[in-house]
């Protein structure tokens, strides 16, 4: 579907191949894709990279902290919670609720990863461009994108079932996509966790750009473009959720932990102001 709507073809698949409106023209798409998949798989065309972590955790409050092997403070990851005005007996979420508190003398875990399918295509990129060939560079980028993320997909499930060994699976595809699993993978710049510059953080965890060639630019946006990173969670209670708007004294405490400037804390998170 994602790929679908990336050529502003929308339906759900399979069934927009035969809709009465957009079929034919989803059916040739679909054609292309596939005929460009198997170039790409053929000629060995794209190269998937991935780094992923495991390290003990714990939280204080909005803050959860990483330890190393000797139970020292790696890093601390500043998070934000909710402030909205929900009904009934619904909480306002952190990120950090899913993690034990450090007062609770129990050692949690959490996950970090950063995946990537676009190392070398900058070269067929502008091959296509060399031609003229607009539709097959933006094609070969729009697969790029669906392969980082099917990458994602994988490098979770065998943290799931097989590096974490925290669940036993045994979904079907539609149950996948639907997202039955336990935990989640939420992304820095997202919703549950708006904040970009947390992805410095995450760099320097995991050594991203000597294990995969990523690299971040200054406005924190990854580079290749079809490219993955986030935490994992493996508590089954944890789910997602937006922070949408924070007040003043939330960005000041935020600003405070996270030990930078007021005025870089209200440039870093514009979007969720109040």
């Amino acid at each position: 579907m994602p790929f679908s709507h990336t050529w502003e073809l929308a339906g759900k698949f399979p069934d927009i191949l035969t809709d009465e409106v957009v079929g034919k023209s989803a059916s040739a798409l679909f054609d292309d894709v596939k005929a460009l998949f198997k170039k790409v798989i053929d000629e060995k065309l794209l190269t998937a990279n991935a780094v992923i972590g495991i390290f003990p955790a714990n939280s204080i409050n909005e803050d959860i902290e990483l330890y190393d092997e000797n139970g020292e403070v790696l890093m601390t990851l500043n998070h934000l919670r909710q402030q909205l005005d929900k009904k009934g007996n619904t909480p306002n979420f952190c990120l950090s609720d899913f993690i034990a508190p450090k007062d609770s003398d129990i050692q949690d875990y959490m996950g970090a990863f950063a995946v990537t399918t676009g190392i070398n295509i900058e070269p067929l990129i502008s091959a296509f461009e060399a031609d003229h060939d607009d539709y097959n560079s933006i094609m070969i980028k729009t697969v790029a994108d669906r392969l980082a993320e099917a990458f994602t997909e994988l490098m979770h499930f065998k943290l799931r079932t097989e590096l974490w060994s925290y669940s036993s699976e045994a979904f079907d595809n539609n149950q996948l996509i639907q997202e039955k699993f336990d935990g989640i993978r939420p992304a820095p710049g997202y919703p549950s966790c708006p904040e970009h510059s947390e992805k410095e953080k995450l760099w320097d965890l995991l050594n991203v750009e000597k294990n995969t060639g990523m690299t971040l630019t200054s406005s924190f946006a990854m580079l290749p473009t079809a490219s993955v990173s986030g935490w994992y969670f493996a508590n089954p209670d944890a789910k997602y959720f937006g922070v949408a708007k924070i007040n003043q004294a939330q960005l000041e405490n935020y600003a405070k932990r996270k030990g930078i400037s007021l005025e870089q804390a209200e440039k870093l998170l514009s979007p969720n102001l109040e």
